[in-house]
């Protein structure tokens, strides 16, 4: 077990400035141009890859960091230069959790890969659990997913939605149902692999913010995919269920087993477009001045950013301890994963929102990126858990009690 520091290493202080660098030279500049595109930014995505920012070894890198740090650290810089940009790049990393989270050692091998492809054959990938009528309530997925065993081969049917990358994505990594009867217990995850017929995009859909990243439903129609795409293998899933059936507890659900480990990293996102509005918001304050001067001058001023900075740093010291904690398989006994989301999505809304406040009529209009930090800053209440259900997790957590 690593030990738990706030010091950071020189090889961490070097990826962090790495990446902070890639985000103000090139993500910020083009930030605005992607957000009223509301197209996949590939440029931006190719450059990424050139330097091995997207790239699988970057991600093998990071999570074989055994303090957990360094993918926090990179994410948060990324969503400083822009959340939507950062979620493009880093989108794929959602499968990669859930092959991480549900699957065999030889299948994370096989697969990862190609979650990326190169530089010069670059691939996306994409994880989808949600349905119309199951975003937070997982247990009631109505996608299929059954065997042939004449063939080897698992049959999906269904549809998804929201989905970043859905369609888009060269790999799709899809929660299914194999036992309707035992809910969420009856679950598994299968990947479905490049150019697989019976999967494609349906609606893509005109988001508030985040819109350089692609979101999209996805339609699985007599879908099949060999027996090796069941992330886990038929065995462990057999005995999963057989457990499940008897009563028993049955092992982790598919979906939340990705949820848990990627609640941090969906965290150092909004601390970093939390960030990105406190720092203007701040610069602002000095420069602009009224009734003969700046009006960081003012207490309603000045307290205000000292609120949003504490936070943020609260935020963020919340994230570090989830994320070493995630990696080091200290169980989350106060699910100290959803702590972490809960409080830095919430503070992203309430600073990009002080953050227009600061600048008044200024913050209000595009040619300011606070506004554009502000709609992108609520998604972190929504996507992953909405704060609504991170407080139920923790809730349950504490008290032992089954709360509705």
């Amino acid at each position: 077990m690593a030990e738990f520091s706030l010091t950071l290493s020189e090889d961490q202080l070097q990826v962090q400035k790495w990446v902070h660098d890639f985000a103000e030279q090139v993500i910020r500049p083009a930030a605005h141009e992607w957000d009223e595109r509301e197209e996949t930014p590939w440029p931006i995505i190719q450059e990424a890859a050139k330097i091995g920012l997207y790239s699988y070894e970057f991600v093998a890198n990071a999570f074989a960091d055994m303090t957990g740090l360094q993918l926090a650290l990179a994410l948060e810089e990324m969503a400083w230069g822009d959340a939507g940009i950062g979620l493009a790049i880093f989108g794929s990393t959602l499968a990669v959790a859930g092959i991480m989270a549900n699957g065999t050692s030889e299948q994370a091998g096989e697969w990862i890969p190609q979650c990326f492809g190169t530089p010069d054959d670059l691939k996306l990938a994409a994880f989808a659990v949600s349905e119309a009528d199951a975003g937070s309530d997982v247990s009631s997925l109505k996608t299929r997913a059954v065997y042939d065993e004449a063939k080897d081969e698992w049959v999906l049917n269904g549809a998804k939605t929201f989905i970043t990358n859905g369609g888009l994505a060269n790999l799709h990594v899809v929660v299914a149902s194999v036992d309707p009867a035992l809910g969420s217990r009856g679950q598994a995850s299968f990947v479905v692999p490049d150019k697989t017929k019976g999967i494609s995009q349906g609606q893509k859909f005109k988001k508030m913010g985040i819109r350089a990243s692609h979101t999209a439903e996805v339609v699985l129609d007599d879908c099949r995919v060999p027996g090796r795409c069941l992330l886990g293998g038929k065995e462990r899933l057999d005995d999963r269920l057989a457990k499940a059936e008897g009563g028993g507890h049955g092992g982790g659900q598919a979906a939340m087993a990705t949820f848990e480990a990627s609640r941090p990293f969906v965290a150092a996102q909004a601390v970093g477009v939390a960030r990105a509005a406190y720092e203007f918001a701040l610069d602002y304050a000095k420069e602009r001045h009224q009734f003969g001067r700046a009006i960081i001058e003012n207490q309603a001023i000045a307290f205000m950013l000292a609120d949003m900075k504490t936070q943020i740093d609260a935020s963020r010291l919340m994230v570090w301890r989830a994320a070493w904690m995630g990696r080091n398989r200290v169980p989350f006994a106060a699910a100290e994963g959803s702590q972490s989301k809960l409080l830095a999505g919430e503070v992203a809304v309430r600073v990009t929102d002080h953050a227009i406040q600061i600048l008044g009529g200024a913050g209000y209009i595009r040619d300011n990126p606070v506004e554009r930090w502000s709609r992108d800053a609520k998604i972190f209440t929504i996507f992953e858990g909405t704060s609504e259900i991170q407080r139920l997790v923790i809730s349950r957590k504490i008290s032992g009690v089954h709360i509705q």
